[in-house]
């Protein structure tokens, strides 16, 4: 008896390979062939990025490290792209196409898919957040675009990306903060846990200054917001509490990592950690960052 055909292969990634169409199934791309499972090579020079892609920031020496990949061993994994009126856009894989600029590669392989406007941002916003590529500004304005000109509600974008409704409404509110704090942000001066602290404090900018000279921890952070909120009066501080502040801090820093609601739950020396979530994607996603799977 032959062995059973493999069960697809579970987790975030279906999202994203029902967009795609289940390109990240098809056979890798074989240097030296013109075509390959509807992959063909085109020049370097015939790309453009998608318009308002949500990645704005690509980090130079990691760059640096896929370019020398692509050039010891080639680029195995097709651009995916569509055609704009005879303009090949990069719908996903922008990093491997700028890469394979500094590899002075005069040819890619793609694979040209028909997208609309909406699709195109939605492939781009889920491909980077699975690779974890966004930083939190790029994020949420992603999100507001996807609200503002599509109409995805904050429910629906939660279930597209895994992630929890709040999560998404705080990253959307960074916007509120002024240029230079959203550009210490995307530059990883301050941290998210520390950009929604700023978002209640009456000097954002001031503050975070004060964040970033001093080291300030999160949760030094947000009780000098309420200082500051209060006029520079004392907080008021209440026998016994302390211990509860410190846990909820936690769960903020935890929320702000994983993108879903967290509790704690510690009593004496040991407690529990509770994870949230609302669909089967995000308990997919759970279950791949604790195993170290690829999302």
């Amino acid at each position: 008896m032959s062995d059973p055909a493999p069960l697809p292969k579970r987790g975030l990634g279906r999202g994203l390979s029902a967009l795609l169409g289940e390109i990240e199934r098809e056979e890798p791309f074989t240097p030296g062939s013109n075509q390959s499972g509807g992959v063909r090579l085109v020049n370097v020079a015939e790309l453009r990025p998608l318009p308002g892609q949500p990645r704005k920031h690509f980090d130079e020496a990691a760059l640096d490290e896929l370019a020398a990949s692509i050039v010891a061993r080639g680029m195995l994994q097709p651009i995916v792209v569509r055609d704009d009126e005879g303009r090949l856009q990069i719908v996903a894989g922008e990093r491997r196409w700028r890469a394979a600029q500094r590899a002075q590669l005069h040819q890619v392989p793609v694979i040209v898919r028909e997208f609309d406007d909406r699709t195109a941002l939605e492939i781009a916003l889920i491909e980077n957040i699975q690779r974890e590529q966004l930083n939190a500004v790029e994020e949420g304005e992603t999100y507001r675009r996807l609200i503002a000109d599509y109409g995805h509600s904050q429910e629906a974008l939660g279930k597209i990306v895994g992630k929890s409704r709040s999560h998404i409404a705080n990253l959307i509110r960074l916007r509120d903060l002024p240029q230079r704090v959203q550009d210490w942000l995307a530059m990883q001066q301050i941290s998210m846990g520390h950009a929604r602290a700023l978002l209640t404090a009456d000097d954002p900018e001031g503050l975070a200054k004060a964040v970033m000279a001093k080291q300030l921890s999160v949760r030094q952070t947000e009780a000098l917001a309420r200082r500051m909120k209060a006029g520079n009066k004392p907080p008021r501080v209440r026998p016994g509490r302390t211990g509860d502040e410190d846990i909820a801090a936690l769960e903020r820093q935890l929320a702000d990592l994983l993108g879903l609601k967290v509790s704690i739950r510690h009593e004496g020396k040991s407690g529990q950690v509770a994870l949230h979530y609302s669909s089967l994607e995000q308990l997919d996603m759970i279950c791949q960052r604790l195993t170290g799977e690829a999302i």
